[in-house]
């Protein structure tokens, strides 16, 4: 049994925009939640408080399986994410939240490095509804200095993810000057995305803040992740968003055909829904790539940091 099995770091009910996943169930509250540790050692970790904790007082908050689906539930959450650290440390508790989930109707998000092998992979996903795969960046030497890690079982994630699984999944690429940020590098990734996962899987490029074992390196122009979104689009991807920074045409999603405005974006809020009830362009009835409901959720920007052992003793 895992040690951390049953025991979390925290519950939050999160926008679904902040996983980030902008196509897959826009404006719905998401009930987050993570353990402890991780299964890379990343220099510019943002959340190194909680994936690089060793300690048994990370793990604040406990609940089972059965009650995280009912709180969920509960809460008026559309689905449960595995967050904070990476799912894959805590696999099997997120297996058992998952099937309780799938038996209240409510979906499962992984928000994670990809950084796993082939067997764990398969049985991980079959339970998996969407997942954000963080790719951290595109060449063996950025991953094994800044993360004592390997790109090849990423990719191996990701084509799986699109070629033998049902799972919607998004890709976010962390900007870091002077590491990953070179047009060479974003040119290549953005080029090997279109080739061998289409052009309708969406990009998000975000800003990097000092952190962790990275105190010293500046944080991300907004400028670079423009220019990194104008790349993206150039190549063929056909929803590329920039993130955690402010820039409202950098977060809406357009139709790739008209041009139009579909989902208008400041920061989580939404603005202009411009679909139809079956995800098209409004204006030229394109398909626009995702899961979507007839009606965008109203939970908005907010974050509810939730005790669920207080919540579910009020709720008993």
């Amino acid at each position: 049994m895992l040690d951390t099995y049953g025991r979390s770091s925290g519950f939050c009910v999160d926008p679904i925009e902040k996983k980030p996943l902008n196509h897959f169930l826009p404006g719905t509250p998401v009930l987050s939640f993570g353990t402890a540790g991780c299964n890379l050692a990343c220099r510019f970790c943002q959340n190194w408080d909680i994936s690089k904790s060793r300690e048994i007082d990370t793990l604040a908050d406990t609940a089972t399986p059965e009650q995280i689906a009912q709180a969920a539930r509960q809460l008026g959450c559309r689905s449960v994410a595995f967050t904070y650290n990476d799912p894959v440390i805590f696999m099997e508790y997120a297996i058992d939240v998952a099937q309780a989930c799938h038996e209240l109707g409510i979906k499962t998000v992984a928000v994670t490095a990809g950084y796993m092998c082939d067997a764990p992979r398969r049985e991980f996903y079959r339970y998996m509804d969407a997942a954000n795969v963080d790719l951290k960046g595109f060449t063996d030497a950025f991953y094994r200095k800044l993360c004592a890690g390997e790109l090849q079982p990423v990719l191996e994630t990701l084509l799986y993810l699109k070629h033998e699984t049902r799972v919607w999944f998004e890709i976010t690429n962390l900007i870091i000057p002077g590491h990953n940020d070179s047009e060479a590098e974003l040119d290549a990734m953005t080029q090997w995305i279109v080739r061998n996962l289409g052009p309708d899987v969406p990009v998000h490029f975000t800003a990097f803040h000092p952190d962790y074992k990275m105190l010293n390196t500046p944080p991300t122009p907004p400028q670079t992740l423009t220019r990194a979104r104008e790349i993206a689009l150039r190549n063929g991807i056909r929803y590329a968003y920039t993130g955690n920074v402010y820039d409202r045409r950098g977060q809406s999603t357009y139709c790739h055909v008209c041009g139009q405005v579909l989902i208008e974006r400041n920061w989580y809020e939404l603005g202009v829904w411009n679909l139809t009830e079956n995800g098209r362009c409004r204006f030229c009835h394109t398909p626009c790539a995702g899961i979507f409901e007839n009606k965008p959720g109203k939970w908005g920007a907010r974050r509810l940091p939730v005790r669920l052992q207080y919540f579910i003793s009020r709720h008993q």
